[in-house]
């Protein structure tokens, strides 16, 4: 018989290994429960209630049974009854997705308030002002949260009353009710009510069940809004998850000057530094820190405000990360003195804490070194990588802020997200100014280089989302007076700065310059290429390194066509060249040679120009085996039409139509490329063909790379030189290729007297080339995966008209979650990859696979290439370092692999 299934669990019942179903925060109160941390009691609706809402518009019939039973323990828990009107019981109700998603859903607080329960609470507490500002509080969120009323209305009944003090939340004008006495925040309440009497044609309800049942399903509905789905889409959260629901029994931080709220973390989420790091605001409810309507304090602040809480803080968040074994985010408030933890979670952090925190654990004995490796990514090596800004000593910034989240970005002032969106999709670098940012905010936040904010500190919600996204983000920086409705701001210098002018902002260092700073060379990418620490960072990912390359199966190769690539690509890491593209030889002063290849009339002006070349590849050949001495060096033969190195078809018709005494040259190359137009060429004389159909172009390639192995064994080198043939379809185009090829190593070797071991393998880049893999590998000593030209040919698009047309609808609609030339497409060309793996091994057991698309240098894309064998990844040297990463995460996270057994 089928168990039925249960829709609430009390906060006694759960555990950390239950976040699918009650969510992270649910997840992590249940834990802290477990383990006898001062956690108001509550209870979790679970996930799967919220799926059921979802799909039906309706809550499981069981629901409502359940969650009165649970409420009801929860009052006997308590001793108190949800709104009663002496001595009331108030929730709160929060969201509680799987993945963190801070600020994203709904949450209400206080539920159990009205016109009754309001004088209990005020009797009970002795705090008559405490009372109606909860009160005030609780309709105000109810009314925009649950009742759909524009937020703006309260925000500007409270600025209306004269003792508030005017804020602004972004462009949005916003009031601190601070000042407010207990008949202005009356008669607030009051207002309040007639504002949502108003916009919707019914009362603020006045019974606590009601209140709560409503609070539940509009937590439920912001599953859906907006932002919450412009936030799943940026981080690759599934839409289909839902999200739980915590009722939990409402503590109050706005008692007075020993209450107090904050959010605290167990080490510096920016740096990754060890200590207690957060923000604490007294007399103040939690939502109070994040919002930034008032000025936090310090976390140490709290030290000599309350001794005695801060040193129970203290204990509670090194016992929480020693039990998590990870950086913590904390939720806690102080009720008179009486602290409670409200919430816990592992803690977003910048791409630098994530490598010193990861480093740190492991020396401290924490965690392994395979699980510090687990715990950091190449995403973040990547973005530590960048360059920084070569600031002097004589520079002056226009003002200092929190480094909230670390990096260098340049870009156009603006102060809403709409422009930011606007100005981003024109190809516009800018930068989001706001006072607050509020989950509203995220379109901009996402499209901005960075965002800079006069309130907050690392704990609000700026700071949190572009942590959380690798953002430059510069918070609280306070000297700035930032008007959005005059679209400017003010440094204390007396600069003004309009929307357009171009600022930098330094989210290291936690400043904000003029106009745009010079950048220089980031001091990781310096100390990867040294293989030198300079410092704890660099010595934290040069040791992740390390331990990635000791456990890594797959060789990562980079993509380089000339020796100085090389250079770079070997000091970076890279254990060979899986691309070199001969076309790119072609280029600048060789572009005349090219063409008289093209326009000869007979043999002997075609051999001619090949003769010219010869040398010249050669030479090049020469320098980049050189550069990869001992390494593979996979040579490409030329791939693109020989149009491309010609004139533009129009330009050159257009030039000659307006001289009256058009060059003869010209005039020839205009028929040339008349005669050469395809209306495909993508799909054309490209790759194999061109090679068998122009008669010695392949031979001279072949000849050039194999003059070039002869030099360097003369030096007394070791090249490994590999020929690659591109565009193979079928096995017999491979055979004739391969043919010639071999005819010409071995004129060379009867030249020289020298042995040349130079493989001669193909591009995989058709699918009629991945299906008949098998056949193919007769006659191929490798496989490289031309994942670009798989993914446009399997799709049937042409990548950069795609692109620039309907793929930002596609990915915004949910047709792709991300640009299949991004991340392998696993289904479709992903299948097709591990289909031509397979059959070509079937085969000849001992061919050689590889990737030398763009999808090499992706995270995601090498643990797939990883899972189905390949043996190299290649990509652009830059990417090299975060590929090796990702090849040692994938050995220890993705156990499904084939051993290399050959």
């Amino acid at each position: 018989m089928t168990k039925p299934t249960k829709y609430v669990y009390g906060f006694a019942e759960g555990g950390r290994d239950m976040a699918d179903l009650l969510g992270g925060k649910g997840a992590g109160l249940a834990e802290m429960t477990r383990i006898g941390l001062p956690v108001p009691p509550g209870f979790t609706v679970t996930t799967d209630a919220c799926k059921v809402y979802l799909a039906t518009g309706e809550e499981p019939p069981e629901l409502g049974v359940e969650a009165a039973q649970a409420l009801a323990g929860l009052e006997r828990a308590m001793g108190r009854t949800l709104g009663a009107p002496d001595d009331p019981l108030l929730v709160s109700v929060r969201s509680g997705a799987r993945f963190s998603m801070p600020g994203m859903m709904d949450t209400i607080l206080d539920i159990g308030l009205n016109d009754q329960s309001v004088n209990g609470l005020a009797k009970a507490s002795g705090q008559e002002r405490f009372a109606w500002d909860s009160y005030r509080r609780l309709i105000q969120m109810f009314g925009h949260t649950v009742m759909g009323v524009d937020g703006d209305l309260f925000e500007q009944a409270i600025a209306a009353r004269p003792q508030s003090r005017l804020r602004s939340t972004g462009g949005t004008p916003s009031a601190d009710d601070h000042g407010l006495d207990v008949g202005e925040l009356t008669a607030l309440t009051e207002e309040f009510k007639a504002i949502i009497r108003e916009e919707t044609g019914e009362d603020f309800p006045q019974d606590p069940a009601d209140q709560l049942a409503r609070a539940v399903r509009a937590v439920f509905d912001s599953w859906n809004t907006e932002r919450a789905h412009v936030y799943r889409h940026r981080e690759h959260i599934p839409e289909d998850l839902g999200t739980a629901v915590n009722v939990q029994a409402m503590v109050f931080g706005n008692l007075g000057e020993d209450s107090g709220t904050g959010v605290a973390f167990t080490r510096d989420p920016a740096t990754g530094e060890r200590g207690m790091y957060g923000d604490y605001l007294p007399d103040a409810q939690g939502e109070d820190v994040v919002a930034g309507v008032r000025d936090a304090l310090p976390l140490r602040e709290l030290r000599s405000l309350d001794p005695r809480a801060y040193v129970e803080l203290g204990d509670h968040l090194r016992a929480l990360e020693q039990h998590y074994r990870d950086l913590c985010d904390v939720e806690f408030t102080v009720e008179r003195g009486k602290l409670w933890i409200l919430q816990t979670r592992v803690g977003k952090r910048t791409a630098e804490a994530a490598f010193r925190i990861a480093h740190d654990l492991c020396e401290e004995g924490t965690i392994s070194a395979d699980e510090a490796l687990v715990r950091v990514n190449g995403a973040e090596l990547t973005r530590l990588m960048f360059p920084r800004f070569d600031v002097k000593t004589t520079d002056v910034p226009l003002a200092h802020g929190v480094p909230a989240s670390p990096g260098a970005a340049v870009g156009a002032v603006v102060f809403d997200s709409a422009e930011a969106v606007r100005r981003a999709a024109a190809g516009e670098q800018v930068v989001l100014v706001r006072r607050e940012t509020t989950p509203d905010d995220l379109p901009g936040m996402i499209a901005a280089q960075a965002v800079l904010t006069s309130r907050g500190g690392k704990t609000s919600h700026a700071a949190v989302v572009a942590r959380g996204m690798g953002k430059v983000c510069v918070c609280g920086a306070e000297e700035l007076a930032v008007d959005p409705l005059a679209r400017q701001f003010t440094a204390p210098s007396g600069a003004v700065v309009r929307e357009g002018d171009i600022v930098s902002v330094d989210g290291t260092a936690g400043t904000v310059h003029l106009g745009a700073l010079p950048l220089t060379a980031s001091p990781v990418g310096r100390a990867l290429e040294t293989k030198t620490a300079t410092d704890t960072l660099t010595d934290a990912v040069l040791g992740a390194l390390a331990r990635a390359d000791s456990g890594r199966r797959l060789q990562v190769r980079a993509n380089a066509d000339t020796p100085e690539d090389a250079v770079r690509a070997r000091a970076l890491g890279a254990q060979g060249i899986g691309l070199c593209r001969t076309e790119h030889m072609f280029l600048g002063e060789r572009r005349e040679l090219v063409e008289a290849m093209i326009l000869a009339r007979d043999d002997v002006a075609r051999e001619r120009a090949l003769d010219a070349l010869l040398p010249l590849q050669r030479a090049d050949f020469t320098a980049i085996l050189e550069a990869m001495d001992g390494l593979p060096v996979t040579i490409r033969l030329i791939d693109p039409p020989l149009h491309e190195f010609l004139p533009d078809r129009t330009e050159l018709a257009v030039r000659l139509a307006r001289t009256e005494h058009p060059d003869p040259h010209e005039r020839e190359l205009l028929a040339a490329v008349e005669r050469m137009h395809e209306q495909n060429p993508m799909l054309g004389l490209r790759g194999v063909r061109l090679g068998l159909a122009v008669p010695g172009l392949m031979a001279m390639q072949v000849q050039a790379i194999a003059e070039a192995v002869v030099e360097r064994l003369r030096a007394g080198g070791t090249p490994r030189a590999e020929i690659m043939i591109p565009l193979v379809g079928t096995v017999e185009e491979l055979r004739l290729a391969r043919s010639e090829a071999e005819l010409v190593l071995g004129e060379v070797e009867t030249e020289t007297g020298l042995r040349l071991d130079c493989p001669i393998g193909t591009m995989i880049e058709l699918p009629r080339a991945a299906l008949t893999a098998g056949r193919i590998a007769e006659a191929a000593d490798f496989f490289s995966f031309g994942t670009n030209d798989l993914t446009q040919t399997t799709w049937g698009l042409s990548r950069d008209d795609a692109e620039a047309s309907f793929f930002p609808l596609y990915i915004d609609e949910g047709v792709f979650s991300v640009s299949p030339f991004e991340t392998i497409d696993q289904e479709g060309v992903g299948r097709l990859v591990e289909l031509g793996v397979e059959a070509g091994r079937a085969v000849n057991p001992r061919l050689e696979t590889g990737v030398c698309g763009e999808h090499g240098g992706d995270p995601d894309s090498i643990h797939f290439f990883h899972r189905v064998g390949l043996d190299y990844v290649s990509c652009s040297p830059f990417r090299i370092p975060a590929a090796r990463l990702e090849a040692g995460r994938a050995s220890l996270m993705d156990t499904t692999a084939p051993s290399d057994s050959r």
